[in-house]
């Protein structure tokens, strides 16, 4: 339910109270994937921010149940999964006995919220965090693609929900589910859908999008990881970017030959950002990070497909995201860290430019989490905050600036002894569209 605390900062059609306006130059696109349409958590469209004119109206609410993924909205649809169980979850980790239920993909209008399609398959989960599925479904065309916790990879059709091809991962595969399930956002590229799988020689698979026959598979490595593929153009190439639980890894996307590997030991696998590229003149980098203090800058080969090591894993220098996606503007990259801190840090330097508790907490929380998008040609972001909040705010080399913040949804998960929501929002249209385990809304941001 929308928290009753909140009420009096949202509008409701019909009733009327004054608090914030987005205001926009143009419509915002579909938000068909995980980090939007171009995999950079950059959203076109929403402006500036007016005080003085009209808050957010929630337009329609619709219950679900628990997960982590998001929702990928395109058109008139939005797509959303979650996890049904009648075993008592333990939001904290627990894989000393499974849960039996079943996964979910939910198409709902976006207009209402109503349930236009969905689909319900039997899963037993043996994860750490058993809430529910974890990846964002990926519309593209006719067809939207979902990878459930354990993962169940099915290909849909948009218009009616039937199956156009399905692939159970782990025993395909001969492989077993990552301690926190599959969680790396499946890429789509011209013909093929490529993602994290594991095994012996099939760490990363490519499919044909259209069939799921398998086109290319490629490395081995001690674990899955969680690290979505990740594409990129440098050294006058397309590379397809791996990061593994013992390397990053850039690989030619059509063939899945290897172009390059950079030894690089990740505890428990548990780097889970895909790598940042950040471009400093004439030259480019990519850095990664993430549990526990890691973090690796590399510098890429402008002439030809090839990388060499900077430095890695020193305190006080980099950060190590956790939950979220880091954002490069120009030479510097803001997150979140994993002690809660949300900094600036300087590329090439790895130098912190600052830190700060906020905008969540005066003193930083372990893995704090606030989703974060960048309204684009501004420094002003959107922040979805584990507290249900929706923060608007400015970062820059100086320091972060709070805008103003609302109240969106009532938290529903648990983390390190608090109420969190774990799900990143979808800006599409005029709104944004946001989960906890409960339901999902969509809240309206512009007039």
């Amino acid at each position: 339910m929308i928290p009753p605390q909140i009420m009096n900062r949202l509008i409701f059609p019909n009733a009327c109270c004054l608090l914030v306006l987005f205001t926009v130059t143009a419509v915002a696109e579909d938000w068909p994937g995980w980090m939007g349409p171009r995999r950079d958590n950059v959203v076109n469209g929403f402006d500036t921010v007016d005080f003085d004119a009209f808050p957010p109206k929630v337009l329609w609410q619709t219950k679900i149940a628990g997960g982590y993924a998001g929702p990928a909205v395109v058109g008139d649809r939005v797509f959303v999964m979650d996890y049904r169980t009648k075993d008592k979850l333990q939001q904290q980790p627990s894989t000393s006995e499974p849960y039996s239920g079943v996964e979910r993909v939910l198409c709902l209008g976006a207009a209402d919220g109503k349930p236009i399609w969905e689909h319900t398959y039997p899963v037993q989960y043996t994860v750490d965090y058993p809430a529910g599925p974890r990846c964002t479904p990926t519309v593209d065309g006719e067809h939207v693609y979902t990878l459930g916790t354990e993962g169940d990879l099915i290909c849909f059709r948009v218009a009616d929900g039937d199956i156009v091809w399905q692939r159970n991962l782990p025993s395909e595969y001969q492989t077993k589910t990552a301690m926190w399930g599959y969680a790396a956002h499946p890429l789509i590229d011209g013909p093929r859908l490529i993602c994290v799988v594991g095994g012996d020689g099939s760490h990363t698979v490519a499919f044909d999008k259209q069939t799921g026959e398998q086109l290319w598979k490629q490395g081995t490595a001690p674990q899955q990881g969680y690290v979505p593929p990740t594409m990129i153009h440098a050294g006058g190439s397309r590379q397809l970017l791996t990061g593994r639980p013992d390397a990053i890894i850039s690989l030619n996307p059509e063939t899945g030959k290897q172009y390059w590997k950079i030894p690089y030991e990740a505890s428990y696998g548990s780097i889970i950002m895909s790598p940042a590229k950040i471009d400093v003149g004439p030259e480019s980098y990519l850095f990664f990070g993430g549990f526990n203090n890691k973090n690796v800058l590399v510098q890429l080969d402008p002439k030809k497909p090839e990388a060499r090591w900077v430095w890695q894993d020193e305190r006080g220098r980099g950060m190590s995201p956790v939950n979220v996606q880091p954002i490069v503007i120009d030479d510097v990259m803001y997150g979140f860290d994993q002690d809660g801190e949300l900094m600036a840090v300087e590329i090439p330097s790895g130098k912190r430019l600052w830190t700060t508790g906020e905008p969540l907490f005066r003193r930083p929380q372990k893995t704090a989490t606030a989703f974060l998008v960048r309204i684009a040609q501004t420094s002003r972001f959107f922040m979805f905050a584990e507290t249900g909040e929706l923060i608007v705010g400015t970062l820059d080399r100086t320091g972060f600036t709070e805008i103003d913040r609302v109240s969106l949804i009532q938290p529903t998960g648990t983390a390190y002894g608090r109420k969190v929501v774990w799900s990143p929002p979808a800006y599409a249209g005029d709104s944004i569209f946001v989960r906890n385990d409960e339901q999902i809304i969509r809240v309206k941001l512009v007039r």
